[in-house]
């Protein structure tokens, strides 16, 4: 259930409903959504990052058992007068702030590629091209804490993904948020490091500067893979 408390949609000491938004003095904005079912048979993981006022990366990915893990990485989205809305050839992202510190909802429509191997994902990522279409509801469920350049705040996803092969229903499962912005030129990892023991969901993301991301699924949720 969502928890219809109020007061987990305050914004935490230090931050205002208004930073829930872009900030467009930022050189680097960054929003994240991680979503994962506790029995760890499905997790999944979006970002949009605003670049320097001209460009933004983007990257999706869904990790179930026993499929294929499907991803999307775009780095050639130019920045719009809405950055909140990325365009590309053939792909077409929006983040959408319904309420601050309450309700987002995140959605694609584009090409994603299979692998039969997550760590195909940080070289080239050549597989079988997909088209796919996502529509996924976030919902706090406690109030967002500080971190570094920004906040983090759990809550709730579901929604559909809209494949060939049909409609992947995402229940109503645990899911974490960050948002961070800076002045200066890069954002550090928002992840932590894994320990030893994780499920075998595994995400990983290569981008246009050759820097990855590689996730695996934890006990506590998503962590960097060590």
């Amino acid at each position: 259930m969502i928890d219809t408390d109020s007061t987990i949609c305050e914004p935490p000491a230090g931050f205002t409903a208004a930073d829930d938004r872009v900030h467009r003095d930022a050189t680097i904005e960054e929003w994240t959504f991680s979503w994962w079912a506790a029995d760890g048979s499905m997790a999944g993981h979006t970002m949009y990052r605003l670049h320097d006022k001209r460009s933004a990366w983007y990257c999706w990915g869904l990790s179930r058992a026993g499929e294929p893990y499907v991803q999307v990485v775009e780095c050639d989205i130019t920045r719009r007068a809405d950055p909140m809305i990325g365009k590309a050839e053939a792909f077409w992202a929006e983040y959408t702030c319904e309420s601050s510190f309450e309700q987002w909802t995140v959605g694609n429509e584009t090409y994603a590629v299979e692998l039969d191997d997550p760590a195909e994902g940080l070289g080239r990522g050549y597989g079988n091209a997909v088209p796919i279409a996502s529509d996924l509801e976030w919902y706090a469920t406690e109030r967002a804490v500080p971190i570094t350049d920004g906040y983090s705040q759990h809550g709730v996803l579901m929604g559909d993904v809209e494949t060939v092969r049909g409609v992947i229903t995402i229940p109503e499962v645990t899911s974490m948020r960050t948002h961070r912005w800076t002045s200066a030129t890069a954002l550090p990892p928002i992840f932590e490091q894994s320990g030893v023991a994780h499920f075998g969901r595994r995400l990983t993301f290569r981008f246009a500067d050759e820097s990855h991301v590689d996730l695996v699924l934890g006990v506590a949720g998503l962590v960097r893979r060590s």
